[in-house]
């Protein structure tokens, strides 16, 4: 349904908007575009992403000239990924259809584009929120957090990571492999340009009140935590490496004092029993950083983490053999102090020993026998992993 697709070598631009019976206010927001397309002299189209809507959408849609896009799965992420595929413009710029965003000022995203920027992002909070536009949990907690979160998870310099006004190359959106079905699009958009380096720069833009009469379609919990979610997801360093590598080296420095003696602190006495918890935080953390190291891989073979300098030279010195020896070494490590224990048990005729001074030998041997053994294994599936990645077809 729709109008037949048009040759994408004669248009600019296409402003692309998903639709779910948005019948009160797409009428607006197509006339809106259309008057700034027309005004400013621009070859392009507005593409309406329409995900089953009922309540005449579509008959408005062809009455204001936009060409419809149908697209069968739910979800704002599919709508929009669909109908930007479906366009025709060398650049996109993606709104809602609730009359909340202005389709009449769009220039400043076109020019940052026309100068070589690859995404642009809209800042409402630069440009201004009015009144009763954004609620309250919105504006003051659930937005400048997770921006917050994004620009220390990406180092990017983005104030408003879920501003829905945006603009990018249509060459940036193929590149980025986008698939979120949800809301949480937004962050997944931001977060692959970032890592894959993309020029993301932002523009002031207004937000005004929602013109419809019903409900938007956010769900202020729910969609903040695939949001959040996303954003930990495609960050392993803050959900695996930093918080190993805090764990290991605490715990490892905290086991090595238990070992020699208990720990007094006031009358706090600090003995073996700690020295299991710790030792079981330092395998913990070391299990983080493998996870980290599994996560790294694994997203060079996709593409979702281009390799660094430091990354490429790790591999390059990394083999299957040194692995499996660094594993054997502790491993037998372990095993030495293993049989240490079970000498001094002989030495004292089998009888029953004080925990407090055997477990010194015994908790240090279990760790370093676990921990070589997951080298081990390890080392032979990064090399497995590491094969896929240096053989991709």
């Amino acid at each position: 349904m729709g109008a037949t697709k048009i040759n994408n070598d004669i248009l600019e631009l296409s402003i692309v908007m998903p639709c779910l019976n948005e019948s009160e206010t797409l009428g607006v927001c197509i006339h809106k575009c259309q008057t700034f397309i027309k005004e400013n002299n621009l070859k392009a189209e507005v593409v309406i992403a329409d995900n089953g809507s009922t309540d005449g959408s579509l008959e408005i849609a062809e009455k204001e000239g936009a060409r419809i896009v149908n697209v069968e799965r739910k979800g704002y992420g599919s709508a929009l990924i669909n109908g930007i595929k479906a366009s025709n413009g060398r650049y996109v710029i993606m709104g809602d259809a609730d009359d909340s965003y202005d389709f009449s000022n769009l220039m400043p995203f076109v020019e940052l584009l026309r100068k070589g920027n690859e995404m642009v992002i809209g800042n409402r909070f630069r440009g201004g929120i009015a009144p009763g536009a954004m609620p309250f949990l919105h504006r003051y907690l659930g937005n400048p957090v997770l921006s917050f979160l994004g620009r220390l998870f990406y180092r990017v310099n983005i104030g408003d990571f879920h501003c829905g006004l945006r603009g990018f190359s249509r060459k940036a959106f193929d590149d980025l492999g986008l698939k979120a079905p949800g809301m949480e699009l937004a962050s997944e958009m931001i977060a692959k340009a970032a890592l894959k380096g993309l020029k993301i720069v932002e523009t002031p833009t207004t937000l005004s009140p929602d013109g419809r009469s019903r409900p938007p379609h956010l769900n202020t919990w729910s969609d903040g935590w695939r949001h959040l979610r996303f954003l930990l997801l495609f960050s392993p360093k803050w959900v695996f490496l930093f918080p190993g590598i805090i764990l290991t080296v605490f715990s490892f420095l905290l086991s090595l004092i238990l070992i020699k003696e208990p720990l007094s602190i006031g009358s706090l006495t600090f003995d073996v029993h700690t020295l299991l918890y710790t030792s079981t935080f330092f395998l913990i953390g070391a299990q983080l950083i493998f996870f980290y190291m599994f996560t790294r891989i694994f997203g060079s073979v996709t593409g979702i983490h281009p390799e660094t300098g430091r990354q490429k030279k790790f591999w390059k010195s990394f083999t299957l053999e040194r692995g499996v020896l660094s594993g054997s070494l502790i491993f037998f490590v372990g095993f030495i102090l293993a049989v240490l224990s079970l000498l001094n048990w002989k030495a004292s005729g089998f009888s029953e020993l004080l925990p407090s001074e055997n477990l010194r030998n015994v908790i240090p041997s279990v760790v370093l026998i676990i921990l070589g053994t997951q080298i081990i294994f390890y080392s032979v599936f990064f090399s497995v992993l590491g094969w896929g990645r240096d053989n991709q077809m």
